[in-house]
């Protein structure tokens, strides 16, 4: 069965709960952070559905792919703010976003991986 629409995909599923997540933990960093790691924090996350969503639209794998890889790149962008966060504000609960993160890091390199096996082959 062929999907009909980005939003059928998991990772793109996951990708929005993860937004969701830092979202709830950004509200709690201190006003003086809103326009810095917040800001940073949330347009990362928000860049990885984001992306997967543009890279379907383009509709060829090879572009798919592209911006696949532009949305791992965002998460590692995520895990990297993500470090300097709790590292600054360690009383914050972190629980949830490692695991939910490196989840949709993985669904990401298996994805871009299989759809530029199958652009290989098409």
């Amino acid at each position: 069965m062929k999907l009909q629409s980005y939003k059928e995909l998991l990772v793109w599923q996951k990708s929005i709960e993860l937004v969701k997540i830092v979202y709830r933990i950004t509200k709690q960093f201190p006003q003086s952070e809103m326009y810095a790691l917040a800001s940073q924090m949330q347009r990362s996350a928000i860049s990885i559905p984001s992306n997967i969503a543009e890279g379907w639209s383009r509709n060829h794998k090879l572009e798919f792919a592209r911006f696949l890889s532009i949305a791992y790149a965002s998460g590692a962008e995520l895990e990297t703010q993500l470090f300097i966060a709790q590292s600054e504000y360690p009383k914050i609960d972190y629980k949830n976003i490692e695991g939910m993160l490196t989840e949709v890091q993985k669904m990401l390199f298996v994805l871009i991986k299989n759809t530029k096996n199958a652009s290989a082959n098409w």
